[in-house]
Formats: C-alpha cells, structure tokens, sequence
C-alpha cells in the first residue's frame, strides 16, 4: 500500500473516533435523502396537479356552446407549464417565475402563482432539494472537518516525524485529499442515488443526469482540494477554520445574493408599469381596426378590395371583420413579441454580469451548470413563454379565421347567425410544450464547467505550492 493510501486510511480511522465529525456527516447524509425525497414528492404532486388542471380547461374550452368565435378569443385559455423530472434535483427558478399563462386575443398576459409569491419569506433563502444541500451544507461540513488536515499534523508535531521516516510532502497531502475527498464521495452519495432513481424511473435524458453528478462531484472536489491547501498554509488549525469559514460566507452565502442585486442595480429591468405605458403608445401608434378613417386599417381595406376585385366589404366572399381581426392580432402580437424578446435580453444580459462574479465564487457557475441540466433555468421559462405565445397567436388566428370564413359580413351583426357549432372548439387549443433537446442543455452548461475546472487548477496550483512550503517549514 502506498504511502498516499495508508495516510488516507489514517485520517479515515481518526474520523470515525470523531463522534461530532461522525455526527455531522450522518445528518448530512440524511439531509440529503429526505430533501431528495421530499423534492421528488413535491415534483411529482406538481407536475400531476397541473397535468390535471390543463385536461380541465381544455376540456372546458372544448365544452364551450355554439357561439361567436370573437366570444371564443375574449373567452381565452389556460396553459401551465410541465415540470422537468430533473427538477426535483434543482429547482431553479421556477419557484420565481410563475407557471399559469392565460391566453387571450389583443394581450400578452405574464406567468402567474410562482410558490415564491404564495409561501412563506422562507423559500426565498432557499427551497430543501439536493441541490441547496451540496451547494451550501456540504462545503461546510468539509470545512470543519478537514480545516486541521494539516495544521493538525504540525501542531502536535507529527509532520516532521512523517518527513523523516522518508514520507515526501506530496504524499502526505495527497492522502489528505484522498481522505477528504472520501468524505466528499460519501455526502454526494445520497444525491447520486437519487439521480439514478429520477433517470429510472422517467424520461429524463442520461446525460443531464450525469452532467448534474459530474458538476457537483466537481463542486465537492474543488471544496477537498482547497481545504487541504488551506490547512497547509496555517500554523494552527482554528486558524485555518476561521479563514475556511469565512470564505464559505463570502463565496457560498454573499456573493451569490449580492451579484444579482449589482447585476439588477447596473441593467435595470423596466417596471410592469412602464411597460404597460410603453405598450399603449405604441399600439395607438399603430392603428385603430375599430375606426374607419384610421389611416393603416384604411390602407388594408383598400388592399383587400383589390385583392378580391370588389369595391365594398359586402361584397367581399369573405367576412371582412374576421380579416381585419387577423391583421390586427398580426400588428399587436409582433409588438409583444418585440417587448418580451427584450425584458428577456435585458434579463440574459444581467446573468452575464452576474456570470463574471464566478470568478469570484464558484457556487454561481455550479448553479449555471446545474439548472442548465435540471431544465429549470431562464432561458427554459423564456422557452415555455414563448411557445406559449405561439400557441395563443395559432388559437387567436384560427378563431379569426373561423369569423371570416364561416360567418357572413351581413349575418355577423346577427344574433341568430352570428355563431358556429361548437365543433369548431375541438382541439384548438391543446398545448404541447416541448423540451430543449439535451445537446442544447449540455451545451449552455459547458461554460459553467469550464469554470469550474479553472477554480480547481487554480486551486491545484495552491496546493503544489503549499505541498513545496510544507517540505520547507517542516525542515
């Protein structure tokens, strides 16, 4: 056996005659399963919750009676977006963004109901899943036990002893990281088994699960390689505890708020306000389809007429009011579109800012990395908003469209023949979210890890050179 491996075994006999470090580890070991389990409870209940909500409105929407189908577009419609199976992983930022969209004719309306908004101040410092456990817990618990991996040994003196009988620096810190990197192993377990539970159990994609295993295998590591290159650096091991925990304040617990906030203060978003008053401009901008003598809906009328070769809407083979119906939801839906592309930009261009502050602490590109591969990151919600918009605009359009082609211009100021057989309703509206695709995840990700792997050659480099200083101060 080496002598890396008997250190290794040593430090591991030292920690199970440590009742607190024992203690410590368990509790986190049983954190983790019960936060792995009660994420995956709640994931599921959700996602059965809303799958059942939405077979309710579409068949609400599809037991609606004969009607007008302007009626049908004011009636609306409901969405909810599907959880992803790896959310119960990392939930990200879908307790924040919301998951109902009602759809309507002449409106963008936002997600409702984010269990952010209906929950206690609690959530907001973070909800229980395996994740929030091996982001913040599990670096802690390393820290306190493997702060005097080294300092212990100069302390009491046994480090010269070491070096005497031959055993080289690096061997020894090797065995320190291996030890420490066992007790790393042991606190990933729980939430490895859970990955594996998640990908047998659904149709979540292999290789986010294992991108999620790899990045906070990752995570841990860099964690085992800092600490044991810290406690090489100290003298005494408290003082390498004070300076563990507070870079585990600083780097876990301050940053990671407080980037965002900096990032929001330097690219502000516009209020909901604001951009209510912005839209209203521009849509009377735009035209009035209700006034006659509005310049642009003139302009279309005109240009319809040609295009039938008649000279008056009456005359038209089709219903004129469903026409200008369609050319409106055209006008207006292109200037949401426009308005949601960039509150979303703006958004992308916060996390860029709030990116560069993984330099500073590498918990921000975990979470990068790890809500990238759970499917539960913004540009996942931006991807459900904007699917959702396409469906409203078909589900609008194709209502206007009934109004033009099955109902009269004369009969539609009718009450008796202004409506159409409620068949008409039958699967308009049905809704089908779909996934990015896992390359396109694993792809977002890749930044995230390249980080992580320069913070852990970074932090490698430290512990060359405190291995060469140890070899030196020991002599």
């Amino acid at each position: 056996m080496s002598a890396a491996l008997r250190i290794a075994r040593e430090e591991w006999r030292l920690l199970r005659r440590d009742h607190v470090a024992v203690l410590g580890l368990a509790l986190l070991l049983l954190l983790t399963a019960v936060a792995a389990f009660t994420a995956w409870e709640q994931r599921r209940t959700t996602d059965a919750e809303r799958s059942r909500h939405q077979a309710q409105v579409d068949h609400e929407f599809e037991a609606q009676p004969d009607r007008h189908p302007h009626r049908m577009v004011h009636y609306g419609h409901f969405v909810f977006r599907p959880l992803n199976p790896l959310a119960a992983f990392d939930s990200g930022v879908d307790a924040y963004t919301g998951h109902t969209l009602f759809l309507e004719g002449h409106r963008q309306n936002s997600a409702n109901f984010g269990d952010v908004r209906q929950s206690s101040l609690l959530l907001r410092f973070g909800q229980l899943t395996p994740a929030f456990v091996l982001q913040v817990l599990a670096p802690l618990l390393l820290v306190f036990i493997g702060h005097a991996a080294l300092a212990r040994e100069r302390e009491s003196g046994t480090l010269r002893v070491l070096l005497a009988q031959g055993v080289r620096p690096w061997q020894i810190v090797a065995g320190k990281v291996l030890a420490l990197g066992g007790v790393a192993a042991a606190a990933l377990l729980p939430a490895l088994l859970a990955l594996f539970w998640i990908g047998a159990t659904t149709p979540a994609p292999a290789s986010l699960a294992a991108a999620l295993a790899a990045g906070y295998g990752l995570w841990l590591l860099i964690w085992a390689v800092g600490i044991v290159g810290l406690s090489a650096w100290f003298a005494r091991g408290r003082d390498a505890l004070v300076a563990l925990l507070a870079i585990w304040a600083i780097g876990v617990v301050l940053v990671p708020r407080l980037a965002p906030e900096l990032a929001a203060s330097a690219l502000a978003l516009s209020t909901r306000l604001e951009t209510d008053i912005a839209v209203a401009h521009d849509l009377a901008a735009l035209g009035d389809s209700h006034d006659p003598d509005d310049p642009y809906f003139a302009g279309f009328r005109k240009k319809v007429l040609a295009q039938y070769g008649v000279a008056r809407v009456e005359d038209l083979p089709v219903n004129y009011k469903g026409l200008l119906g369609m050319e409106g939801e055209r006008l207006t839906s292109a200037l949401f579109e426009r308005y949601a592309g960039a509150g979303f930009e703006r958004q992308a261009a916060q996390l860029r800012l709030v990116d560069g502050a993984a330099l500073l602490s590498p918990v921000i590109a975990l979470r990068r990395l790890s809500m990238a591969a759970a499917g539960t990151d913004l540009q996942n919600y931006r991807r459900f908003v904007e699917q959702a918009e396409r469906h409203r605009y078909r589900l609008v359009q194709t209502l206007n469209r009934l109004q033009a082609e099955k109902l009269s211009f004369a009969g539609d100021r009718s009450s008796r023949d202004s409506r159409i057989g409620h068949d008409h309703w039958h699967g308009v509206a049905d809704f089908r979210y779909e996934a990015a695709a896992p390359a396109e995840a694993l792809r977002r990700a890749a930044p995230a890890a390249g980080v992580l792997l320069l913070w852990l050659a970074a932090l490698a480099g430290l512990l060359a050179l405190a291995t060469r200083r140890l070899g030196r101060i020991a002599r």
